[in-house]
């Protein structure tokens, strides 16, 4: 499995398996005119760090990355909604793809194909051979990423070639230093048993006595 994992890995391209060819690349952030200053926001923290939304068409400001602010009225907002969310992976993935359902998870654990990112958030599935899904944050409404069969395959069969079964990404368990042990092991034993096996060897071994 840790050859086969090898060789899939060195014949396929990682834009493919990140799930470039469904993003639209072309994307960009519509202009907003009428936008209050964020100094006019009532926080208890002063900025340190803004971005801005698009919602809709309606533009929102993500401060300190736990506020969501309307960019023109300075009112709060306690996350997105569902049509919002679909809105936002719209923007993001190509045109013709249809919606097959959406639903809001608010946990996950280690082999969830969307860990350790923001969460909850809605994942958007789409009816699609690739088993198409978005994942947008319900908290702040950001695209968080795309998966499809051929990213679940390479995350299997790098779990296979890592031996981490637990996190995916430990190139330094107990496991992969055995294994890659017993397979220096296994290679070294083989030449030597060919070395001492080989008729050739031993003509040329007993010519030297």
């Amino acid at each position: 499995m840790w050859t086969i994992s090898g060789l899939y890995f060195s014949w396929t391209n990682i834009d493919e398996i990140h799930g470039d060819q469904f993003k639209n690349t072309e994307h960009v952030m519509p202009a907003f005119e009428s936008l209050i200053s964020p100094s006019e926001i009532n926080m208890k923290h002063p900025v340190s760090m803004i971005e801005l939304r698009d919602f809709d068409g309606h533009p929102y400001y993500w401060i300190n990355n736990h506020m969501l602010v309307d960019a023109r009225t300075g009112q709060t907002k306690d996350g997105v909604t569902e049509g919002e969310a679909l809105y936002v992976a719209r923007q993001h993935l190509i045109a013709g793809l249809k919606v097959a359902s959406i639903e809001l998870i608010t946990s996950t654990d280690a082999h969830h194909e969307y860990r350790e990112k923001l969460l909850p958030a809605y994942v958007i599935s789409y009816d699609h051979d690739e088993a198409l899904k978005a994942y947008v944050s319900q908290v702040d409404g950001k695209f968080q990423t795309v998966r499809h069969r051929s990213w679940r395959w390479f995350d299997f069969l790098w779990m296979t070639h890592t031996m981490d079964y637990e996190t995916r990404d430990n190139f330094n368990t107990t496991v992969l230093r055995a294994f890659s042990l017993f397979g220096l092991i296994t290679v070294m034993s083989g030449f030597t048993l060919w070395f001492i096996s080989s008729p050739t060897i031993r003509k040329r071994l007993g010519s030297n006595k």
